[in-house]
């Protein structure tokens, strides 16, 4: 939405040349809801944007914003663009993905893989439970599984092994 990463002009650019499928990763917006329905992307990541964030720091609340989110996801859905929602491995968050419709959600893995850079052991083992967990329960709802953020070649490696991921960001 702020326009730090991209600009309105590189999704024209990226549209017209790409020939793989283009995904969006924004924020839930009237303003980007009328960007995504013009160009029309693959899929649709929303996660939630804090100007003050240099990255996003944690998952949507898929929960306590639903009665916005439902619109929103449906209105993707309507154009053809798959909608993914940035949420942590919580059940509660992930079961409202499923009853929202979301055919896919991305499991904030930055917990994780912070706690492994710094070396945390047992905060690292408890993210990780909290992850496979999150992606089983996920699955077993019939949601598309990706995972991301501060991924490295290393918590890439062993995420990749979970059968239930599809995608990494």
């Amino acid at each position: 939405e702020d326009r730090r990463h991209i600009s309105d002009g590189d999704i024209a650019r990226l549209k017209a040349e790409l020939t793989r499928p283009l995904n969006f990763e924004m924020a839930a917006t009237d303003e980007m809801l009328g960007i995504a329905l013009r160009h029309v992307p693959n899929a649709c990541c929303l996660v939630p944007e804090r100007r003050e964030e240099l990255t996003t720091e944690g998952g949507l609340d898929v929960v306590g914003q639903h009665n916005a989110l439902a619109p929103f996801i449906a209105r993707l859905g309507d154009a053809g663009i798959r909608a993914s929602l940035f949420i942590s491995a919580d059940p509660a968050q992930i079961e409202m993905a499923a009853r929202l419709r979301a055919p896919v959600i991305e499991i904030h893995t930055g917990g994780w893989c912070d706690a492994v850079v710094d070396g945390h052991t047992a905060k690292a083992e408890a993210e990780w439970q909290r992850i496979v967990a999150g992606a089983a329960l996920a699955r077993a709802a019939g949601l598309e599984v990706h995972a991301g953020h501060g991924l490295d070649y290393q918590t890439a490696e062993t995420i990749s092994a979970l059968p239930e991921i599809a995608e990494l960001n």
